[in-house]
């Protein structure tokens, strides 16, 4: 389930469902989506998303993946509508990264993780080819080579050699980890939306 809570120009969005380590259902993909367009469509200046207890996202859910949910185009549509969004994106993982989630911290513009935070998105071994920008972002993140160990060897990547690749920008302890994305967006929550967009647009969407 989705959680949205809107405080002046900051929409933090949460992925509540921690008994199934958060995986995602088609209409959890569908809701985060349209959560986005009605944020890109008002008054929005930064995007903050997390997941509830100690993982962000194990990915699809497992009984949704066997039904086809691993080859929805929702994945697509739900990493393009955060990579256009004219607001600042920060993805605040609180836990573990794995599978197709992998595509909606990669399209954010910032990625904040704790300290016990895993990344592996394991479509070799599971027979599915990774949604089609995400190869993209990764390797303009990692480089071709380390997105490849990702990707094709499975490579199951800890938050220290995360931040030494450049997949996160910052780690921070789980106790101050909403602060701290909160503490980023502060000008961006100062700012009027319009220049808050005109600068992403000079730094360019991903």
């Amino acid at each position: 389930m989705i959680q949205s809570e809107q405080r002046g120009g900051l929409v933090q969005l949460t992925i509540d469902r921690a008994d199934k380590a958060n995986s995602l259902t088609e209409a959890m993909l569908r809701d985060l989506t349209a959560v986005l367009d009605d944020a890109a469509a008002g008054d929005c200046r930064a995007i903050v998303l997390t997941g509830a207890g100690k993982v962000f996202s194990a990915g699809a859910d497992l009984a949704e993946a066997k039904a086809g949910l691993a080859k929805s185009p929702e994945w697509e549509r739900l990493s393009a509508r955060l990579a256009t969004m004219p607001c600042l994106t920060i993805a605040a993982l609180n836990g573990t990264l794995a599978g197709g989630a992998f595509g909606m911290a990669l399209a954010c513009d910032l990625r904040l993780a704790v300290p016990e935070a895993r990344f592996f998105y394991p479509v070799m071994k599971l027979g599915f080819l990774p949604q089609p920008s995400d190869p993209r972002r990764l390797t303009q993140l990692v480089g071709p080579s380390r997105a490849k160990m990702i990707l094709m060897a499975g490579a199951r990547i800890e938050a220290a050699e995360a931040l030494d690749w450049g997949l996160i920008d910052r780690i921070v302890p789980a106790a101050s980890l909403m602060a701290e994305a909160e503490a980023l967006a502060a000008d961006c929550l100062a700012a009027a939306p319009d220049h808050v967009t005109a600068i992403k647009g000079l730094v360019g969407q991903r």
